[in-house]
């Protein structure tokens, strides 16, 4: 891989760590310390996430507009200046209002990295998306090992190791991301009608980011209502965490194992979403009948294994549907939907909860996951570039 990929991976594993101190631990804090219901946390929640898609496609913009390097510093600082008010201020209200100054500053990140790796190694075709993903849950790995910890001892350093975290984040930007080149990948479309093209492929980004947002609506569930759920049946907050750390194991040691499954499919992207959605249906359905700590850690094993088939797949596929110059918009779309989808999540399993009960949540789940389903097989009818959305295998 390129020197400058390396970089980004670094910077990606690093920014995850810091944000993998609190993310899985909001619904937690905002339920149990800060005294508020399942509704209102998924209301917060919300908010961030909301900030986090207005984020996403504004930084999907400033990558085509400005370039990568400044729209990520430009993202770092902002959020850096509310980890630091988060540190100092995580009461009520002030907990909300700086939680969605960050939804916006990391939104604005994201995109840019996600473009740039596309961008300075287009012979990857997917490995550059998969290697950043695989630096995401490295990240998730780490930081949620420790966050579990050092939560249970003081919600305070919790803040404090965030911030000490992007400020890392910053310097490996400042000092590695301002050489990288982001020149756009050529298009092979001159025989056809560009404007025609265009609308055809981001016809089939919507549809497919529309089955995408129902599987982040499911997904998110384990970092509200599934975790606040499993404090109720006393699982510890440090056997939580160790949920989302083997979830980063499993994600980065079963790269091999993934790689010849995805060689065995003939590296179809669709066929590989739709085999990782079938495999979140099992895994809720496993978690909706779990009680103990076992059952939510078999449940978790199946869920990682199913977003490894899905998660790098949808970047992947929008990359190669961008119009030559659009490159960070259509990313900013894949990540703005993953953001909506953990927006929507929060408040319609805290509604569900609330009004109703666990088993109803995780039957409206697994209802989704079908819908996702038909959203997947109908995405490319029609699409006259069929042929340049399949990858070589990683």
């Amino acid at each position: 891989m390129p020197r400058a990929l390396w970089l980004l991976i670094i910077g990606m594993a690093v920014n995850v760590i810091g944000s993998s101190f609190l993310w899985p631990l909001n619904t937690i804090y905002i339920h149990d310390h800060l005294g508020k219901s399942l509704s209102v946390a998924g209301i917060v929640l919300m908010l961030n996430s909301g900030a986090n898609v207005i984020g996403n496609l504004y930084g999907g913009h400033l990558f085509d507009k400005i370039g990568g390097y400044k729209s990520i510093i430009l993202g770092i600082m902002i959020s850096l200046v509310a980890l630091v008010g988060l540190s100092i201020w995580h009461n009520w209200p002030e907990y909300v209002v700086f939680l969605t100054i960050v939804g916006f500053g990391t939104g604005i990140i994201f995109p840019s990295m996600y473009a740039m790796a596309g961008s300075v190694w287009k012979e990857g075709g997917r490995k550059s998306f998969n290697a950043l993903y695989v630096a995401q849950n490295v990240g998730v790995a780490i930081g949620a090992s420790l966050g579990g910890i050092v939560a249970d001892y003081s919600f305070q350093l919790i803040f404090l190791a965030n911030t000490v975290m992007y400020v890392i984040f910053l310097l490996i930007a400042v000092f590695g991301y301002k050489g990288i080149s982001t020149d756009a990948a050529p298009q092979e479309n001159n025989e056809l009608n560009v404007t025609a093209v265009s609308r055809m492929n981001f016809k089939a980004l919507m549809i497919l980011c529309a089955g995408y947002l129902l599987c982040w609506v499911s997904y998110s569930q384990w970092t509200t209502t599934i975790a606040s759920y499993t404090q109720e049946v006393n699982i510890t907050l440090t056997q939580y965490s160790l949920l989302w750390t083997i979830n980063g194991a499993i994600i980065v040691l079963g790269q091999p194992l993934l790689n010849g499954i995805l060689k065995y499919l003939a590296s179809s992207l669709k066929r590989q979403i739709l085999i990782g959605i079938g495999i979140f249906i099992i895994s809720f359905i496993v978690a909706g009948q779990a009680s103990a700590f076992s059952g939510f850690l078999a449940a978790m094993v199946i869920l990682t294994i199913g977003e490894m088939f899905i998660w790098p797949a949808v970047p992947t596929i929008a990359f190669a549907l961008a119009p030559k110059g659009r490159e960070g918009y259509y990313q900013g779309i894949v990540n703005s939907t993953a953001t909506g989808g953990r927006m929507i999540g929060p408040v319609l399993g805290g509604i569900l909860v609330d009004q109703y009960n666990m088993s109803t949540l995780f039957t409206v789940l697994i209802l989704l996951f079908i819908i996702a389903v038909g959203t997947t097989i109908v995405y490319d009818r029609g699409l006259r570039l069929k042929e340049k959305i399949t990858a070589k295998p990683v």
